[in-house]
C-alpha cells in the first residue's frame, strides 16, 4: 500500500501539470451560453439563498467557484493543486470576482462554518472519500452538501460501452484529450472510486458521513445543453449522465 503522503504528492503533482491545459477541454470550462445557463440554474436551485458562505472543494480552475460567486455567494475555493488555484485566481481577477483561495487537501477543509459545501467530479480522485465527506460535515454542521457527479468508467457496464464509443469518436475526429496524461495505474488502485462514481455509492458515502437522508437528482438540462454542442454524429452516442446528490440543511 502506498504511503498516504506519497500518494497525495503524486496526485498534487499530476494536477499541477494538468493545470496548463485543463481549461482547453470543452468538458472543463463553462461552455457556451446555454451550458453556462444550465449550470447557473442548477446552482441557483440547489444552493441556499444568495449571500451564503460556500466551500467549493476540489475547485480546480474555478468552474463552480466562479459561477457561485456570480450568483452572489461568498465562495472559498479549496484545492490540493497550487497550479490549478493560480488559474482560478487569474479567472477571478479577469471577471472582477472575489473568491477566497485555500490550498490544501479535501480531507482538511478550512474551519468555516459554511452554509454549503459543493464539489464537481472530485470524489474519484480522493484517497479516502469517506473521510473527506465526513470532514465537510464538520465545517457545515447546519449547512447543505451538493455533490455534482457523473456516471462514467466502470460504474455501469452499459454506460462504460457508450463512454468507450464516445472516446473512440473523439480520437477519430482528432479532438484534444481531456487531460495532459493518464493517472498511473498504481495510483488508480489506491483510489476507492478511481473506477467510477455510481449514484448508489455516492449516496452511501453521504449518509454514512452523517449528512442525513440524501436526495438524488438527474441533471438533464445540463446534459441537454452539453449535447447541443456536440457534432451530429456524436449526439447519437449521448453524453455522460450527470447527477447531483444533495443532503443536509433540512
Amino acid at each position: 500500500m502506498t504511503d498516504p503522503a506519497d500518494l497525495t504528492g503524486k496526485v498534487r503533482d499530476w494536477w499541477d501539470a494538468d493545470a496548463a491545459t485543463y481549461d482547453e477541454s470543452s468538458d472543463h470550462g463553462p461552455g457556451p451560453p446555454a451550458q453556462r445557463a444550465a449550470w447557473n440554474a442548477a446552482l441557483h436551485r440547489l444552493l441556499p439563498g444568495r449571500g451564503s458562505r460556500v466551500l467549493d472543494v476540489g475547485a480546480g480552475t474555478g468552474f463552480l467557484s466562479l459561477a457561485a460567486a456570480r450568483l452572489g455567494h461568498r465562495v472559498t475555493a479549496l484545492d490540493l493543486s497550487g497550479g490549478m488555484l493560480a488559474r482560478l485566481r487569474e479567472h477571478a481577477d479577469r471577471d472582477g470576482l472575489e473568491v477566497e483561495v485555500v490550498q490544501g487537501a479535501a480531507e482538511a477543509p478550512p474551519p468555516g462554518p459554511f452554509d454549503a459545501v459543493i464539489e464537481r467530479h472530485l470524489l474519484w480522485t480522493l484517497p479516502d472519500p469517506a473521510a473527506a465527506v465526513a470532514a465537510w460535515r464538520g465545517v457545515a454542521c447546519e449547512g447543505r452538501l451538493v455533490l455534482f457527479e457523473g456516471l462514467w468508467g466502470g460504474a455501469d457496464p452499459v454506460e462504460a460501452l457508450r463512454g468507450q464509443a464516445r472516446e473512440g469518436l473523439r480520437r477519430l475526429r482528432g479532438e484534444p484529450d481531456h487531460h495532459h496524461d493518464r493517472y498511473d495505474p498504481s495510483v488508480i488502485e489506491e483510489l476507492p472510486l478511481g473506477g467510477g462514481t455510481h449514484p448508489d455509492r455516492v449516496v452511501e458515502l453521504v449518509e454514512e458521513a452523517g449528512w442525513g437522508p440524501a436526495r438524488l437528482e438527474r441533471l438533464r438540462d445540463i446534459e441537454w445543453a452539453e449535447l447541443l454542442q456536440r457534432p451530429p454524429a456524436a449526439r447519437l452516442l449521448g453524453v455522460t449522465p450527470r447527477f447531483a446528490v444533495v443532503a443536509g440543511d433540512t
